[in-house]
């Protein structure tokens, strides 16, 4: 896989003049987003969009009007059927990223051989453009397209459809991805989906914050060009939540109205996967160790010597053989 840095500086002069047209600059992640005062929004190519080029991944259409697409993955053995599916949600704080993003598209081919499963990998609509929660209505419209597909046998999608164990679907993510695949799950947990049965979440370092501050978010150490900064964290939290709320939101911090309120959530199982350099570390122990405190079924992977994306930025020596425990423990999981 490419090694991906996001010491982006290099990229920013390309930009300058462009971005003088609009403006005083009102937000801005170095290298992966610019909001300028005018409304304009700027997000420089840092990462290169790949197509699909071989037969074991394709684009499809979800719904035209929102432009709601996703790639799907199958493993590149043909002989392999009866598959778990995996619908993934890519990270970015809710304002960058896309399906079609080369470090996502390589880590989700890898993980569809290795771990034998059938990925949907949904390319939702983006903050600030689209707030908080278009992207959990966008994750909850993908899942529901599955299940139709699943019952109307399309002809059209036969290519992976035919490999599918509906009963054995995962809802997972990285990041910002994570978050959305949480409250996805917990706002299927009423919904009817036959013949689709969710059997699980996969939460792949969480992003979620709150007004106080965590000791891992105030004193972790980063590996160099870390991809999550708790000042770009802010950033992400104040494009995305919806306007006059702050970082109690319970789409941010689901603890923030106290553990009884996660009581009556009808969730599966979990596991959530935590790097240990990361600054969302103590936050992310926290959620697992309360939602176990309900009785809910949370199993807990760490991750030592890596941050934040490890598994797509290969940003340290330790993130591919890292990568490779993930796609071990997600294989495992999903065949429990």
């Amino acid at each position: 896989m490419a090694t991906i840095s996001y010491d982006a500086r290099p990229n920013l002069q390309a930009t300058t003049n462009h971005s003088h047209q609009h403006g005083v600059v009102v937000e801005e992640i170095e290298g992966l987003i610019r909001v300028h005062k005018n409304g304009y929004i700027e997000r420089p190519s840092l990462i290169p969009s790949v197509p699909c080029t071989t037969a074991t991944a394709r684009d499809v259409v979800i719904d035209k009007f929102s432009n709601l697409w996703a790639r799907v993955y199958v493993p590149s053995h043909p002989g392999a059927n009866n598959l778990p599916v995996l619908v993934y949600f890519h990270g970015g704080g809710f304002c960058v990223g896309s399906a079609a993003w080369s470090c996502y598209h390589e880590f989700l081919t890898n993980l569809a051989c290795k771990a034998s499963c059938v990925i949907i990998s949904v390319n939702y609509r983006l903050a600030p453009e689209s707030r908080l929660p278009a992207a959990y209505d966008d994750g909850v419209n993908a899942v529901m397209w599955v299940k139709q597909q699943a019952l109307s046998g399309s002809t059209e999608q036969k290519w992976w459809l035919s490999r599918c164990n509906f009963s054995s679907l995962f809802i997972t993510g990285d990041s910002a991805g994570a978050n959305i695949a949480y409250n996805v799950t917990t706002r299927l947990s009423n919904e009817h989906l036959q013949p689709l049965r969710l059997k699980g979440t996969v939460l792949i370092q969480p992003f979620f914050g709150g007004e106080a501050r965590t000791w891992s978010e105030k004193y972790a150490t980063q590996p160099p060009h870390s991809a999550l900064t708790l000042s770009n964290s802010d950033v992400y939290w104040r494009l995305s939540l919806p306007l006059g709320t702050n970082r109690d939101h319970p789409w941010c911090n689901p603890l923030a109205n106290g553990v009884a309120k996660l009581r009556d959530l009808r969730i599966p199982r979990i596991m959530v996967c935590i790097p240990e350099l990361d600054i969302l570390k103590d936050r992310n122990l926290e959620l697992c160790n309360a939602l176990t405190s309900l009785g809910k079924q949370v199993e807990t992977v760490m991750y030592k010597g890596v941050g934040h994306a490890f598994q797509v930025l290969h940003n340290s020596q330790l993130s591919r053989p890292r990568t490779q425990e993930l796609v071990s423990h997600i294989k495992a999981f999903i065949n429990q």
